[in-house]
C-alpha cells in the first residue's frame, strides 16, 4: 500500500454539522460536538478531540497511564456501528503474512516472514478488555481481526482461525470505512464495509460486560511517529443493546 501523506487541510475535512440521528433502535454514542459520554485520559492534554464533527486522534496523548478513549457506560450484548478512517500511515512496519488459520507464514529458518509495509494502527476494545480488540490497520489480512485471541497460542485452533478475517474489506488509507460489530455472549461478528470479515467467532473467557474503547497505539518521539501509530478519526458511533 502506498504511503500516503494527507495535508492537514484534507485530514481534517469531515462533516461540519452535528452527527446525524442514530438509526431506529440505536443510541448515538457521539454527538458530533464534544466527547460527552467518553472518558478522556487524565493528562491527555487535548489529543483526543472533536474536529469538524468527528473524533480525531493524533497518537500524541500525554496521559501518564492508559491513553485509550473509553466509554463511560459498560455494555453486555450489543450491535455497535461506526465509521472510521486512517488519516495517513506513519512509516514502515514489519508485517507478517497471516495465514487463514491465524498463524504466520515462516521461512526456512523457522522465523516469520515479514514485509516492511506502510502502516497505522488502532482498534476497538469491547467488553472492557484489550484482548477483545477489533483491529484497525493496514495489514494485508485486513481490519476486523481480534489480535489478542489470534496470537494466543493457548487458544484452540478453531478460535484462532475464527478471529482471522476471511476477506480484506478495507478501503484505501484516507477513505472512510464502516464497522458493524455484534457481540452476543462470547460470540463476535464483524462486518466491514458491508462484508462479513469475522463470522460468529468465539472469544473464550471474554468478560460478560465492559466498556468500549477507541485505541491509542504507537506515539510520537524525537520528532517522528512510531511506524504503527493511531492517526485515526471516528464518526457516526451508535449502539443497540441486545
Amino acid at each position: 500500500m502506498k504511503n500516503l501523506f494527507i495535508p492537514a487541510s484534507f485530514a481534517l475535512v469531515a462533516l461540519a454539522s452535528p452527527a446525524p440521528a442514530a438509526d431506529a433502535g440505536f443510541t448515538s454514542l457521539f454527538n458530533g460536538r464534544d466527547l460527552a459520554g467518553w472518558k478522556v485520559p487524565a493528562g491527555d492534554n487535548g489529543h483526543w478531540k472533536v474536529i469538524n464533527g468527528v473524533i480525531d486522534y493524533d497518537a500524541r496523548s500525554e496521559a501518564a497511564g492508559d491513553k485509550n478513549l473509553w466509554s463511560e457506560k459498560e455494555y453486555k450484548d450489543f450491535v455497535l456501528r461506526m465509521d472510521w478512517r486512517i488519516k495517513e500511515t506513519t512509516g514502515l512496519y514489519p508485517v507478517p503474512t497471516v495465514l487463514p488459520d491465524g498463524s504466520h507464514k515462516k521461512g526456512t529458518d523457522g522465523k516469520d516472514i515479514v514485509t516492511p509495509t506502510p502502516n497505522a494502527d488502532s482498534g476497538i476494545y469491547v467488553r472492557g478488555t484489550s484482548k477483545a480488540q477489533i483491529n484497525i490497520w493496514c495489514w494485508p489480512i485486513g481490519s476486523g481481526e481480534v489480535y489478542g485471541y489470534r496470537m494466543d497460542q493457548k487458544m484452540p485452533a478453531a478460535v484462532r482461525a475464527g478471529v482471522t478475517p476471511k476477506i480484506r474489506a478495507d478501503k484505501p488509507v484516507g477513505e472512510w470505512n464502516s464497522f458493524e460489530i455484534t457481540m452476543k455472549g462470547d460470540r463476535l461478528t464483524v462486518v466491514l464495509n458491508g462484508k462479513t470479515v469475522i463470522d460468529n467467532a468465539q472469544l473464550p473467557g471474554v468478560p460478560e460486560k465492559g466498556a468500549l474503547a477507541l485505541q491509542h497505539h504507537g506515539g510520537f518521539k524525537d520528532g517522528k511517529y512510531n511506524p504503527a501509530s493511531s492517526l485515526v478519526q471516528f464518526r457516526n458511533v451508535s449502539i443497540r443493546e441486545l
